[in-house]
């Protein structure tokens, strides 16, 4: 085992990742939201930071990609997705974590979306090769969206997920 993926693996925490999703919950149930996208708009509203949904056409197996402008984050999904609902949860979570990532400006709108997206996964797997360094930042988000799409569906199968949001809060 290398020493990155030693380092990354004694600190993943589920816990940390467990507060997140009930901040995230929290958040969701103070603006009536039940359903994902409801909640990306949530967490927006609560940071006063717009995040926005897009739909491209991103590289050979990139299904989501977190863009950050310096006045709002965009999260593009692939056109063909098998589970968007999983995806967006995913890029929700690196939004949540403020995970590092690559600062997008408007200049690089000149360049094709398709050739942004080659650059960017070559890139970031290139950087997973060498360093090791988004291994953590990918099982935090997986695990985000694992839990958070658990959380949604528990809740919005047991009635009025507002106030089951809610009860699940008073228990703890």
């Amino acid at each position: 085992m290398t020493e990155s993926r030693a380092h990354s693996s004694a600190s993943r925490s589920y816990r940390r990742v467990a507060a997140a999703v009930d901040a995230v919950c929290a958040v969701a149930a103070d603006y009536d939201a039940t359903t994902l996208d409801q909640v990306v708009d949530a967490i927006s509203l609560e940071r006063r930071r717009p995040i926005e949904i897009a739909s491209a056409q991103l590289g050979p197996g990139v299904c989501g990609q977190r863009r950050s402008y310096p006045d709002r984050d965009v999260i593009v999904l692939a056109a063909t997705l098998p589970t968007r609902e999983h995806t967006l949860a995913h890029e929700l979570g690196h939004i949540v974590f403020d995970h590092p990532g690559e600062a997008a400006t408007e200049v690089t709108l000149e360049a094709s979306d398709d050739l942004i997206a080659y650059m960017l996964s070559q890139r970031a797997h290139q950087q997973i090769v060498d360093l090791g360094e988004d291994e953590l930042c990918e099982w935090e988000a997986e695990t985000f969206a694992n839990m958070l799409m658990t959380r949604l569906r528990v809740f919005n199968n047991r009635g009025a997920g507002v106030s089951v949001l809610r009860f699940d809060e008073a228990l703890g």
